[in-house]
């Protein structure tokens, strides 16, 4: 082989590896903040948003989607390359994920791959863990943890702390905004603070069932996996954004 064509097998060579390094896989993640991999998904897959740090190649062809844009106007986004909030509405408790929403569930046993939802679904009621089949749809937008239910939104209310004695917090839905607290995405971990509140992780939660079984949510104010209250197990919870709600 001469070096003429060797030269044009490198380079061709090179260009299929630019090429495949360019396409994100089926499920993987093809854009947020930070992101500096693959931001195109494979024919008949779109990158659709998550969350500012989170999106995620899925089913279907990219859809355009009215997004909260930064200074009081609208911006639109395309399949979603990693920002925006999407204005598209899903039915809380819905197998099927819709753009702009993610699923959250706990990680670690004993409640591995429990879901949150309302104890009574798509209602004002406690927030819990639970299954797959029921889990509900959530975004964070503005400090506010939000779930779709049945098209209505819903709003996680953290209740006060008038006892420093107390290590957890209980978490409810109401049908209007928490007005103290802030909930973030820190990657896909959920976090919870309140500049009023000293806790020594933000993304520390508990789990601890009532009377019934209901798996009710707190946040906890002391340390992770450490004195755990009894009868609570210690839980970070995590963004999900695959297609459906898998145990």
């Amino acid at each position: 082989m001469n070096k003429s064509s060797l030269i044009f097998v490198i380079a061709l060579l090179s260009a299929s590896v630019a090429t495949a390094q360019s396409t994100a896989p089926q499920y993987g993640q093809c854009g947020g903040q930070g992101w500096s991999g693959a931001t195109t998904c494979p024919s008949g897959w779109s990158c659709k948003y998550s969350n500012d740090y989170y999106s995620q190649c899925l089913p279907g062809a990219a859809s355009t989607t009215t997004s909260a844009g930064g200074g009081g106007g609208t911006t639109t986004t395309t399949g979603g390359g990693g920002g925006g909030t999407s204005t598209s509405t899903a039915a809380g408790g819905s197998s099927t994920l819709a753009p702009g929403y993610s699923f959250i569930r706990a990680v670690e046993a004993p409640n591995f791959h429990k879901y949150l939802q309302s104890e009574v679904l798509n209602t004002a009621s406690d927030a819990v863990l639970g299954e797959p089949g029921n889990a509900a749809q959530f975004q964070i937008t503005g400090g506010q943890l939000i779930q779709n239910a049945a098209g209505k939104n819903l709003y996680a209310i953290v209740e006060p702390l008038v006892d420093t004695t107390v290590k957890k917090l209980k978490v409810t839905w109401s049908t209007t905004p928490a007005t103290s607290g802030t909930f973030v995405f820190s990657g896909d971990t959920v976090e919870w603070s309140n500049p009023t509140i000293t806790r020594p992780q933000n993304n520390a939660w508990l789990i601890c069932p009532d009377a019934a079984g209901h798996l009710d949510l707190y946040v906890n104010l002391g340390p992770y996996s450490y004195q755990t209250p009894a009868g609570c197990a210690d839980e970070t919870i995590h963004a999900y954004t695959g297609a459906t709600a898998t145990a």
